[in-house]
Parts: C-alpha cells; structure tokens; sequence
C-alpha cells in the first residue's frame, strides 16, 4: 500500500467513525435480553472492539439497592444480553463496575439488581468502586479524583438509565459516569456546582458505546419509585449526542442542563440534534406519555439548597412528594434548608448532617426518604398546634 493509499484508508476510517458517532439506534418490546443482543448485532459492536484480548468495562447505573422495575437502576437482562453477546463474539475479558451513590453500599444494589447472580452466571468480575483506590486526573484543566478501575479499560461501555434528575433534570450518558468518583469525590461534585466537574469528566472517562436503559425510567427522580413504561433500548457512541436526544425526548432544551454544553466544548462530543441519524429498528406499540416535568420544580419551592448531595436531595424530594400527597407541603411553615453550603451555620429547619446546627435538624448523611418525611410531617403537625 502507498503513503496515498493509506492516507485515503485513514481518512475513509475517520469519516465512518464520524458517521457512526451521528448514529443512533432504537429498539422497542419487552425481551429485554433478546433486543439488547439484536441492537448490538446492528451496532455490529465486535467489529468497533477489534481486538479480543481488549479489557472491557460495564457500566451500569446501580445508584441504590432498588429494583430495576422502581425506574432507577439499570435492568440486569439488559446487561446480560451484552455479556452474551460479547462472550459469544470471543470477549472475555470483562468487568462490570460500579460506585452507588453516597450513602448507599454498592454491595447491597449489586445482590437486589441481580447483578452477583449475572456475574457468577458468566464468570465476569464484579468491581465496587466505592472500594477503588482513587487515581487524580487532568480532565481539561480541572483535576478530578477518579476510581483506578475507571482507567483500567481499553474500552468503556456505559448502561445507563434514562431517567429524571431533581437537581440536573436528566441523567443518562454523562452523569452515570459519577458513579465511578470516591464518595469523597461525589460530594466535592456538589461544592463545584455539580454541572462543570460533570462536563469537565466527559473527557476523564472515555465512553466507547453506550447502551441506554429506556425500559421503565423514573422521569421525576434519580432513586426510582414512579416508573414510566416505555419499553425501549437505544444504542449510541456519542455520550454529548447521546444525553441531547435524552433532553429532547423528556422536553427540556439542551441548555437547561449545562453540563451537555459544557462537554461538547471541551471535545468530548457533539448536541447537535440537526446532524444526528435517528434509526429505529421496529416501532413502539403505544405512544409515550410522559409525566408532570415541573413536578419536581413545584415541590422544590419549599427549599433552599446550597450545594447538597444527590442522596440527600434525591431523598428529599420523594418524601415532599409524600406530603404534597397528603396536603401538607400547601403553605408549609419553614424553608427546609439542605447541602454543604450549611455546615457550621444555624438556621430553622434543616435536613441532613450538614445542617446539625440548626434548631430543627435531622441527623443523616443522607437520611432516609421515610425519616425525612417523618420528620418533616411531625415539625408541620408542631408548627400548627403551636399556632
């Protein structure tokens, strides 16, 4: 082969893969395992792999010890249809990876998803990353603290579930990759301002393909508990391109969540809607409807956040939920106050250990959705046999 001709050959590479990154794949029903392998199949992923002996990461979202069918954490049929698929393409040198989020223990979503069951069934190793050493790393002028396990891949695949996010209004491609942070590391996320240490991420951790988890996402919360059925998978290679669709798909513009922007900018993908190649492979067999998208805003009137956690938040929201439920978040007597920016301060009403300085306070880092609402419920009924 001449220089020329391997110039032409190296261009030609470029633009498939350029062409390839536009892509983005559907498929609807509800053989979560048998679609999964057939997108795959479509995706012709093995051949992006190349080599066999490549070491490959699994990302699936585990935020918490819920089941898949809560909307929360990615469906393990989902995963197995890509080890299948994998194994039977001559990959075996696999790992499934993953940090639940502050608060809860990796090992405890890993037995309630079903993913130690899925790991022994195929001999894959099971890594928590809450027990990662931490590695730092430069990700575009912002060091990072980053899981070692993170780093110890050839190529990345990341599962995440489409789903709503209290405080960024969608997590999908880009945030999962938090779950691959030290817990110290997660909440040093919330001091930064959450959406630039996530944008700046986008090129800490490279995503080769990301398979999404579009089966039964909570479209309000990040922890589950009002899943939305809409029995898809879709498959893609550009994490920017990837959560843009997600943005447009649950109605927000791409701006309202920075953190899209902010990774586009540094490189690590494009949000450019106009330029993406849409292909689904069937069609869906009912319409989508999806739920109240300023409900989480409505609930939030009542607090003032300054730099909290997503456990915390995410806990928080659930159990407003509960008592708006119930009546009683109309003409709520306090602001409920929440997150780091409260350390070492006093106040009326706080939530978590980082308000113990208030009169009111509950302990817990996070507490619970049940103590939270317990608690709030109770300073409520107080405040009102006062009055």
């Amino acid at each position: 082969m001449t220089v020329k001709d391997e110039i032409c050959a190296e261009t030609h590479k470029e633009k498939s893969r350029s062409e390839r990154n536009r892509e983005i794949l559907v498929i609807y029903g509800e053989e979560y395992e048998k679609m999964t392998c057939r997108l795959l199949e479509e995706a012709n992923l093995a051949e992006q792999i190349g080599d066999r002996k490549k070491r490959i990461g699994i990302k699936p979202n585990l935020v918490s010890p819920v089941l898949p069918s809560e909307g929360a954490t990615t469906h393990p049929e989902v995963v197995e249809g890509l080890l299948r698929y994998l194994q039977d393409h001559g990959f075996w040198n696999l790992a499934i990876m993953e940090g639940s989020w502050v608060g809860a223990r990796t090992e405890d979503a890993f037995s309630v998803c079903g993913y130690k069951e899925l790991a022994k069934k195929y001999g894959v190793e099971l890594i928590d990353a809450q027990k990662e050493r931490p590695v730092t790393v430069d990700c575009a002028g912002v060091k990072l603290h980053l899981c070692a396990c993170a780093l110890d891949v050839d190529y990345m695949i990341n599962v995440p579930v489409m789903k709503g996010h209290c405080q960024t209004h969608i997590t999908c491609a880009l945030k999962n990759m938090k779950g691959l942070l030290p817990n110290a590391e997660k909440r040093r996320f919330h001091s930064m301002g959450l959406h630039k240490p996530i944008g700046h991420l986008a090129v800490g951790i490279r995503q080769d393909f990301i398979l999404v988890d579009s089966i039964c996402g909570d479209l309000s919360f990040e922890d589950g508990g009002n899943p939305t059925v809409m029995n898809r998978i879709f498959a893609a290679w550009d994490p920017v391109l990837c959560d843009a669709c997600v943005c447009r798909l649950l109605q927000y513009r791409t701006g309202e969540v920075p953190y899209i922007g902010i990774a586009e900018a540094l490189g690590a993908g494009s949000a450019d809607l106009n330029q993406a190649v849409i292909r689904e492979l069937n069609l869906p067999g009912r319409s989508l409807e999806l739920p109240d998208r300023n409900k989480v805003m409505k609930l939030a009137e009542v607090v003032e956040d300054v730099d909290s956690c997503s456990a915390c938040y995410g806990y928080l929201i659930p159990a407003l939920d509960m008592l708006d439920q119930e009546g009683l978040l109309t003409d709520f007597p306090e602001k409920i106050c929440i997150g780091q920016g409260y350390k070492g301060k006093t106040g009326k009403l706080g939530v978590g250990n980082c308000t113990r300085g208030f009169e009111y306070s509950l302990k817990g880092c996070p507490p619970t959705e049940k103590e939270i609402y317990e608690f709030l419920k109770t300073f409520a009924a107080d405040h009102m046999q006062k009055d």
